[in-house]
């Protein structure tokens, strides 16, 4: 790489004796030399070139070093300077330090000496440029990884080398779908500009959700989140942290759906499914685009989960996976799902906060589906009566639908 010195003096010889002394780093590239006889041209060259360095006399007519200095100082520009002055004139070449130059040379030039400067100054520059490309690329990786991570993950991903490199690794980990219903019809019936306002304001409230169980965003597509926990970074409680968060996502939600209904904008409900296992996760993709994704059994099965809601009547739906994994899990009881894809049934809850966990209707109904598991005629009693006493407990008349069907197994094929 090339290293381009300013040289400004108005000694008229100075010119031919540098190329000369110079003149093997410059026939190999190493060094570029331009000239300026004082601070007004030495500032007109700077604004058109890119100079690593400048090489500047103390005293010129017009704009003299000291004054260059200053100006360079009031413009910000960093660049590195060395200045050139006799021995005897120590309080400007003081000065000059005092004012940001970075080295000096004294009169009349030893050019061995001078040589030893300007390569320990172009050492200096180069350091100084390194810092600042690592400053960048923590930025741009700042810049990328918040699409993902909370702040606080984002910050500390951002100074790895390694945290945008291509690739996966195979990760344990929580993965959470969420989907709100009806959006497609939504976005039929109301203004574009309304549906952005919602759809920001929607998004918004769940990421900030996801961000505050320092959960990763894997993925959004138009209403839909895909969340990892455990991902990149180890989470040995992603089970916990997946369960406390979907069960704030549902409330929030709510809150906005109710919101919305008041507003006269009917929207749906939001549906999440969350499952444990194992995945590959990584950055993949190519050099102008690359999508933090997971793969892998584990991420089908959440998502089938996410989408088994629909059947079942409930808002929220994971894997006995992450119910035994989760800490003081509470929910009750799906049944054994059958998902697509897979031959072996999957155990599954919907997850309850303490309060609703420990309610008389929660109770009844751990009762009436054990009663459903063990083969209990009066289980279809049990489920009648819950939807007699909440017609809006969509799980409990989805059992008693099916017992009324003859479907007397916890064993559900979606």
């Amino acid at each position: 790489m090339s290293n381009c010195i300013l040289v400004v003096d108005d000694e008229p010889d100075l010119e031919a004796l540098l190329i000369q002394k110079f003149r093997q780093q410059i026939r190999d590239g190493a060094l570029r030399f331009l000239f300026a006889r004082d601070g007004i041209e030495a500032l007109a060259v700077i604004a058109e070139h890119d100079v690593d360095l400048v090489l500047s006399d103390i005293n010129m007519p017009r704009m003299d070093g000291l004054a260059l200095l200053a100006t360079l100082q009031e413009k910000g520009t960093d660049l590195s300077t060395i200045i050139v002055s006799a021995y005897s004139d120590m309080p400007n070449i003081r000065t000059a330090m005092n004012r940001g130059a970075y080295d000096f040379v004294t009169k009349p030039i030893d050019f061995a000496d001078l040589q030893a400067t300007i390569a320990k100054t172009i050492h200096h520059v180069e350091a100084l440029r390194e810092v600042q490309r690592r400053q960048e690329a923590a930025e741009h990786a700042r810049a990328a990884l918040s699409r993902y991570f909370s702040p606080n993950l984002a910050e500390r991903l951002a100074n790895s080398r390694d945290s945008l490199d291509l690739g996966g690794t195979r990760r344990e980990v929580a993965s959470l779908f969420t989907d709100l219903t009806g959006f497609t019809t939504l976005v039929e019936t109301i203004e574009p500009s309304e549906l952005g306002r919602l759809l920001n304001d929607y998004i918004a409230g769940m990421t900030d959700i996801v961000f505050a169980h320092d959960g990763t965003v894997a993925k959004i597509i138009g209403d839909a989140l895909h969340v990892l926990f455990g991902a990149p970074s180890d989470q040995p409680d992603h089970a916990t942290r997946a369960v406390a968060c979907s069960l704030e996502l549902d409330a929030f939600a709510c809150s906005f759906r109710d919101h919305c209904h008041r507003k006269g904008i009917s929207l749906g409900h939001t549906r999440i499914g969350a499952h444990a296992g194992t995945a590959v996760v990584g950055n993949f993709g190519g050099g102008r685009f690359f999508d933090y994704s997971a793969y892998g059994d584990t991420i089908n099965v959440a998502a089938r989960l996410q989408a088994a809601n629909k059947t079942l009547g409930t808002r929220m739906c994971v894997s006995s996976v992450i119910a035994v994994r989760a800490q003081a899990f509470c929910g009750r009881p799906v049944g054994d799902l059958v998902l697509r894809g897979r031959a072996q049934p999957i155990r599954a809850y919907e997850p309850l906060d303490a309060e609703t966990c420990a309610s008389s209707e929660t109770q009844a109904y751990l009762r009436a589906f054990q009663e459903l598991e063990s083969g209990d005629p009066h289980a279809v009693a049990a489920f009648a009566a819950l939807v007699g006493r909440d017609a809006e407990d969509r799980l409990a008349g989805f059992h008693l639908k099916r017992l009324l069907n003859g479907e007397v197994k916890t064993t559900i094929k979606l």
